[in-house]
């Protein structure tokens, strides 16, 4: 068992590295904490103690817009050199980065590899923290960022990958789509079916209610397109509000999410949510991006002759 501590960072390729800047700092609200060659790094936590900041939770490089990369960091750094042995006695092929590469992800050590739809994934040991507390470039009311959508060519195999190979837990069921949790929060990763590989959303919790309709006002008064919301998530029971940014990639701002603390865990029990609409938001606000809709599609029992 790979035993995940967090959610770390999201990588992404982009054509437009000035553009992602701008859109990062602007609309988003992150900070820009580093630019080295062609990458730019930017943090988001707001914590109690300075020194817990994350050193970053993104990173926009030149290269392909499809090329994404999800860093989780594990719960003991000694548990390093296992963790390549249990993906590779899973069949599943490893790399080991080297110093360059752990740099530029901050971190004392990397590996690399793969899940089952082939989205990229590196697990670190070590990564680093700051005592530079996030200075964000807008009052978008940014608490930290949180979770992702991840994309999954068979959603019920790679559960699997996710609960018996890594320590992530089931929280519910929406249709066959697992939301898996890695901390006490409803999920770190929601798996959703779609062909190819890549991460789907990345989510930033905000303070509440107030600012997720602050930045609703916001972003349709600079033209951003609004992928899905305002609208509220039954499974989570977040307020949310998803978004364009560069590239087509899907944020969500979102706040009043679910945690399942230790003392549950005991007794909790993961709920099957019916393959409905309002399963995936109780207002019944309809998603306007392709691969949650492809989830919905796939949620759908067929239609039976009578």
């Amino acid at each position: 068992m790979i035993n995940l501590q967090d959610i770390r960072y999201v990588r992404l390729g982009t054509r437009d590295l000035e553009g992602a800047i701008e859109f990062a700092t602007k609309v988003i609200g992150l900070q820009l904490v580093a630019r080295e060659g062609k990458s730019v790094y930017f943090r988001s936590d707001k914590v109690a103690v300075r020194g817990d900041t994350r050193d970053h939770t993104l990173v926009y490089f030149e290269g392909d817009p499809t090329d994404h990369t999800i860093g989780f960091d594990l719960k003991d750094h000694r548990d390093f050199d296992a963790v390549g042995a249990a993906l590779d006695n899973g069949g599943y092929r490893t790399r080991l980065a080297g110093r360059d590469e752990c740099d530029q992800r901050r971190a004392k050590g990397v590996i690399q590899s793969q899940d089952p739809t082939g989205n990229k994934i590196e697990i670190v040991a070590r990564p680093y923290h700051t005592g530079v507390r996030t200075f964000p470039s807008r009052d978008a009311g940014i608490t930290h960022f949180s979770h992702i959508g991840l994309n999954s060519s068979d959603p019920v195999r790679d559960e699997k990958f996710w609960t018996q190979l890594c320590s992530a837990r089931v929280s519910d069921w929406l249709g066959d789509a697992p939301l898996l949790r890695i901390g006490t929060a409803h999920h770190s990763i929601a798996i959703f079916p779609y062909p190819q590989p890549g991460v789907q959303h990345i989510n930033h919790q905000v303070e509440d209610v107030d600012d997720l309709m602050k930045s609703y006002y916001f972003l349709k008064e600079r033209g951003v397109k609004i992928a899905w919301g305002p609208g509220r998530h039954p499974l989570s029971t977040a307020v949310m509000l998803y978004f364009y940014g560069p590239d087509r990639m899907v944020y969500e701002y979102s706040c009043g999410v679910k945690h399942i603390m230790p003392e549950d865990e005991a007794t909790y029990r993961p709920r099957q949510f019916a393959p409905e609409l309002t399963s995936f938001c109780m207002w019944g606000a309809v998603p306007d991006f392709p691969s949650m809709q492809a989830a919905i599609s796939a949620s759908k029992p067929a239609l039976k002759a009578v």
